[in-house]
């Protein structure tokens, strides 16, 4: 089964280990296209850092309205149950999100069909990806790839369609989640990546030779 068969859940946080996740976005990509998307502000759990202030934008007291992180249990091991995640960098995603719940629910193992585990990953990386498929990339920033790839009219199509107007630029986490959807829909319009399984996609996303080597070796047997 091709990957763009299966649902695949991208998702973005803004905020740190200290003051928690403050916004999450998380757009649902299906048959290489942008097919549902959902972002919410999250109170904080702890100080906002001016230094991170200066780059998602969001104080402690602009969130003080809202549920903490801690609430959307329900919607993100739904997601997880459902298909599997993707971010751009995922360790951070992962870090935070382990650093809230340390493990899902009972969940489809998308590395060995069948099989189930209690593990959040492995995540579908677009930064890895896109580093060993276009190497002679300058940067892997998210930014630089969106527009090395002539992707820009395409997110600010969707941005406009889907994110909040004062949230509509990259370091939002929606926005961010649309960008790197788009950059993983780009893989839906050209061979071989079209075509390559979720567990190829895995594979794709770790920069680990050994550990890569192990996920294809489970997909030939």
């Amino acid at each position: 089964m091709a990957w763009t068969d299966h649902p695949i859940f991208f998702v973005d946080f803004e905020g740190s280990q200290s003051s928690g996740v403050l916004e999450y976005g998380v757009v649902t990509v299906l048959g290489g296209k942008v097919v549902e998307t959902h972002t919410r502000l999250c109170q904080a759990i702890g100080r906002v850092r001016e230094e991170d202030f200066a780059v998602h934008g969001l104080r402690e007291e602009l969130l003080e309205a809202h549920t903490p992180f801690a609430d959307s249990w329900e919607y993100f091991a739904s997601l997880r149950e459902c298909g599997p995640l993707a971010a751009h960098y995922a360790g951070v995603e992962n870090s935070l999100l382990k650093s809230v719940w340390p493990y899902p629910r009972n969940s489809p193992d998308f590395v060995r069909p069948g099989e189930r585990v209690i593990d959040w990953g492995p995540w579908i990386d677009t930064a890895r990806i896109y580093a060993q498929l276009c190497p002679r990339l300058d940067s892997g920033r998210l930014e630089s790839l969106v527009s090395a790839c002539g992707a820009q009219d395409e997110l600010a199509r969707l941005a406009a369609e889907h994110c909040p107007p004062d949230r509509c630029r990259y370091h939002a986490a929606l926005f961010d989640a649309l960008a790197g959807a788009v950059l993983l829909n780009l893989l839906a319009r050209h061979e071989p990546t079209a075509s390559f399984t979720i567990m190829q996609l895995l594979a794709l996303s770790t920069l680990d030779p050994n550990k890569r080597e192990a996920l294809q070796q489970r997909e030939l047997f």
